[in-house]
């Protein structure tokens, strides 16, 4: 396979990227930096919209804004005038956490968890937020939340609190959004990095990113590692599927807190894994659009 970076951008903390089929553009964010970024692939173009604090992660809206997971909440992004609109708090009277990585499921509702920004040990919670505002806590205890994905049928939730290099999975109930069935899906060697950002392919596979460790892993839906892919970056944090078919994997990655970056670290990489992936799932409840329930 030959992987390229895309976009050398030399991000201090890239994150979150998602595929829009309708504009075949991807869109990710600098956690750091911090913004929301738009990248077309056939110009090569990057658009940066900048944020006022932390952003952790982004989601589709059914129709052009996106919703963004800023450190104190949720928001609505308008591209068109980059101006931002609140949404739902989320910890927002908390200086010591803010939202990290988070995904829609299949039923439109966006599970975001939140991480402490300093050594204060597993202060964060998983969220999951519906389109007519109203927000469930379905976890706390956790450090640092990463790799939410979900099964091609939307009845497993994959997660990982990245300190400690497991993956766990979830029977999720698609009707009520409850979990049951925890176990420990797969278990990311010492001398691997941690875990970070995920996502399925369309053959039910989840792609994990390694943070400190240089690859991505692709593991069956029995937990049996498939393979895994060496990266020209350290510290890849997470993944999409784009192009027009769907088969080509976008990564992007981090240069925060490296000494001596190479010229890819921070870059958006892609290449042709030989599988495709799955339309992302946009944030709005089934058989109704946003804009009905007064929302962008």
């Amino acid at each position: 396979m030959e992987i390229s970076c895309v976009l050398p951008i030399a991000a201090e903390l890239g994150e979150g990227p998602v595929w829009c089929e309708r504009d075949q553009v991807l869109w990710w964010v600098d956690i750091r930096a911090p913004s929301v970024n738009r990248f077309d692939p056939s110009s090569g173009a990057n658009t940066v919209f900048a944020m006022p604090e932390p952003v952790g992660c982004l989601a589709l809206g059914a129709g052009t804004h996106i919703l963004v997971a800023l450190a104190s909440g949720l928001s609505w992004l308008d591209p068109e005038t980059g101006e931002l609109a609140p949404f739902t708090p989320i910890e927002a009277d908390d200086p010591r956490t803010r939202l990290n990585d988070g995904r829609c499921d299949r039923q439109g509702c966006l599970w975001v968890g939140s991480m402490n920004r300093g050594p204060d040990g597993p202060g964060g919670a998983l969220y999951r937020a519906h389109a007519d505002g109203t927000l469930a806590r379905v976890r706390g205890g956790i450090g640092v939340p990463n790799c939410t994905a979900f099964s091609p049928d939307g009845r497993t939730l994959y997660f990982a609190d990245s300190p400690t290099r497991r993956i766990r999975a979830f029977d999720l109930d698609p009707a009520t959004g409850g979990l049951s069935g925890e176990r420990i899906f797969a278990t990311i060697a010492d001398d691997a990095g941690v875990p970070d950002g995920g996502t399925v392919d369309a053959e039910g596979c989840l792609w994990v990113a390694h943070w400190d460790g240089a690859r991505l892993s692709r593991f069956c839906p029995d937990g049996t590692l498939d393979r895994v892919v060496s990266l020209p970056v350290r510290r890849p944090t997470c993944m999409a599927f784009g192009g027009p078919d769907l088969d080509v994997l976008y990564v992007t990655s981090a240069r925060a807190g490296l000494t001596d970056p190479g010229l890819d670290d921070g870059g958006v990489l892609a290449f042709r894994p030989g599988v495709r992936g799955l339309p992302e799932a946009r944030f709005h409840e089934p058989g109704r659009s946003t804009s009905e329930l007064g929302r962008p």
